[in-house]
């Protein structure tokens, strides 16, 4: 079990994508190959089963198969932690003791979305969930219809089990919470590295880092705003669909995972493919997972649901 303190110590976590085979199950080849990529390039950690990794099309077996064959298989070289958080608080207590019997590092928990609940709610479906082990809250409003904001989150950071919050809601906040020794992880990658080293951020977890980990490694370890400026274009072409699209689209175009998307995400239009295409491919080929990029047709990909 890794203590709170050195859970805080992970400034890069990628959370990572789920590959496919052609007949729809997860393709765990592909995943170990991509996980591996992950720590040869220094990643500190990853999401197992988030947002980017599709959790939300998952059922729980797949999901909690998923979470424990990364410990069994990496756990002594990753921070692992489970996308265990669900709108429904039965679900989550569920999937959160799951997780943490097979040996999962930390939760990550989100706010009852769609059915949304009171303040009232929210603190207690939080502390339900905390009560069973290590967790990072997510605040991402934009997908939740809810904003986790700090009158909410700072009572929570008293729990012993709390980590810290991953935070979509910009960078003051980052800062307001870490001037309060409440940790923080940038939720937005094109604003990570200023959360980092100028607002004093604990880290970020990444969907990019999918992509480019080493260069992620490098925006995480060092000031370094030229780099963090020349990587923009591709960060903000990562986000123009809501994620995972694009992110799944460019690791098809770079050849590191199998042209098959889940229902109800299907690829981004050659339009977007091309401009993708033209900013991956303005890398070395060395920063990236998979190789240069090429665009393809629709028929090439395989649509499961």
């Amino acid at each position: 079990m890794h203590s709170i303190e050195k859970i805080k110590q992970a400034s890069l976590i990628t959370a990572i994508k789920t590959p496919y085979l052609t007949n729809g199950q997860i393709d765990l080849a592909t995943y170990d190959h991509l996980v591996e990529l992950q720590i040869a390039a220094g990643v500190d950690g990853i999401v197992v089963g988030g947002t980017t990794g599709e959790g939300q099309l998952m059922n729980w077996e797949e999901h909690l198969m998923l979470i424990a064959h990364s410990v069994n298989k990496y756990g002594d070289k990753l921070l692992i932690v489970g996308n265990t958080g669900s709108n429904n608080t039965r679900e989550a207590i569920k999937a959160t003791k799951y997780g943490f019997a097979s040996g999962m590092h930390a939760a990550l928990q989100i706010n009852p979305y769609y059915g949304r609940t009171s303040i009232a709610g929210v603190k207690e479906h939080f502390k339900r969930v905390l009560d069973i082990g290590p967790a990072f809250i997510y605040n991402v409003a934009g997908r939740t219809g809810q904003d986790l904001t700090p009158d909410i989150i700072t009572p929570l950071a008293q729990h012993e089990n709390f980590i810290g919050v991953k935070e979509c809601g910009g960078n003051e906040r980052i800062a307001y919470y870490e001037q309060h020794g409440i940790a923080c992880w940038s939720g937005n990658d094109d604003e990570s590295h200023d959360a980092r080293h100028t607002h004093n951020a604990h880290g970020v977890i990444s969907v990019t880092s999918n992509l480019i980990p080493g260069l992620f490694r490098e925006l995480m370890d060092t000031p370094n705003t030229a780099l963090n400026s020349s990587l923009q274009p591709l960060m903000n072409w990562l986000f123009c669909e809501p994620n995972p699209i694009a992110i799944n689209t460019a690791l098809i175009m770079t050849k590191a995972v199998k042209p098959v998307f889940r229902l109800p995400y299907v690829p981004l239009n050659a339009e977007q493919q091309q401009q993708g295409a033209t900013l991956i491919n303005s890398l070395a080929e060395k920063h990236l997972v998979g190789g240069h990029a090429c665009c393809f047709s629709e028929q090439e990909i395989t649509l499961i649901s």
